[in-house]
């Protein structure tokens, strides 16, 4: 796993990240909508820094300020305040320069020209990145066989399913050589089998090509998977900067599931307003119950099962994945922005 990017002091008093190896190097940066008592900050004095050859995870809830940070970092959108830097160079002062080494895919399928075919869009994104695409044509022809598209490389994207338009998008991205990549829902539409290949792809080209991947995806799954690092982003702000394993080891919240012939309704009654109760099954006799609690509340539920005589006759812990951590670190969640 990657660690996360060193930082140096500025001057004055704050922490920013070392512009070495940095891909992509944001710093205070905030975006404000509005005026006045109806002004949204979308985005809060965030900084960050994501070293070159990693995949880093952007997480959060509608609403936490994901697409409008990938927008002011892209130039999208203008940020009110603060900096982002592309391989060292302000993508603010010289935009044509920064943006020369980026590509995006944001919004699921919509960058495609459907009425060219794929192998037309491939060749039509290289060469608005600047690359020949007869110079490509071997990379095209691999990213066609393990996207799976070989067979449709003919065929008008608008005639091609959800999901393969959705690989369609991810080769076209791949497909000018860029050294940045910004993926917003890659996974989406796509069933398991190609999922897992998309992954393995994203894998292997950072791991080969040295390409750099900021992906924002709500698939929990897909981000532990291919991720060396994760951002969670909360109310305009991260609240959490971290490699996942570090993230699953920091969390205090256990998942317990008990089975017993002792556990009445009364009893499971009582459970359920002092724990987060999951699940409940009924059984003859007794019942199946789901639970999460942290150190503390699992030595108070064995306690009080002790005291009500609740024979233990199934107990099994449940290990927190990220979307425990997740749901842990943004319990309230906020309308989208």
């Amino acid at each position: 796993m990657i660690e996360s990017v060193s930082e140096v002091s500025d001057g004055v008093g704050r922490s920013v990240p070392d512009s070495r190896n940095v891909a992509v190097a944001v710093d205070g940066l905030s975006k404000r909508f509005g005026d006045g008592e109806e002004a949204i900050t979308a985005v809060n004095d965030v900084t960050f820094g994501i070293e070159t050859g990693s995949i880093v995870g952007l997480l959060g809830p509608n609403g936490a300020g994901k697409t409008t940070l990938i927008k002011s970092i892209l130039g999208m959108v203008l940020p009110d305040e603060g900096t982002v830097q592309i391989r060292g160079i302000d993508v603010y002062d010289r935009p044509r320069e920064a943006y020369a080494y980026v590509d995006a895919m944001l919004e699921g399928a919509r960058n495609d020209y459907w009425r060219l075919t794929v192998r037309e869009n491939l060749r039509y994104f290289a060469t608005i990145s600047g690359v020949d695409p007869d110079s490509v044509s071997e990379r095209h022809d691999r990213l066609l066989a393990q996207l799976g598209l070989t067979e449709k490389a003919d065929v008008p994207v608008r005639e091609l399913s959800r999901g393969m338009k959705q690989k369609v998008s991810l080769a076209s991205v791949l497909a000018g050589g860029a050294e940045i990549l910004f993926l917003d829902e890659p996974t989406l539409g796509l069933d398991i089998e190609s999922s897992r290949t998309l992954q393995r792809e994203l894998r292997r080209l950072v791991e080969e090509e040295g390409l750099t991947v900021i992906l924002s995806s709500h698939g929990m799954d897909v981000v532990e998977t291919v991720c060396d690092r994760v951002l969670i982003m909360s109310d305009g702000t991260v609240i959490a900067d971290d490699t996942v394993d570090a993230l699953l080891q920091g969390t205090d919240r256990h998942t317990i599931e008990i089975a017993s012939s002792g556990l009445t309704g009364r009893i499971v009654s009582k459970l359920r307003t002092r724990f987060d109760t999951l699940s409940v099954e009924q059984l003859e006799p007794g019942a199946r119950i789901e639970l999460t609690t942290d150190s503390d509340g699992l030595y108070e539920l064995m306690d009080r099962l002790r005291a009500e005589d609740v024979p233990l006759e199934h107990v099994r812990t449940v290990e927190p994945d990220l979307e425990d951590v997740f749901v842990g670190m943004t319990s309230l969640e906020s309308g989208d922005r």
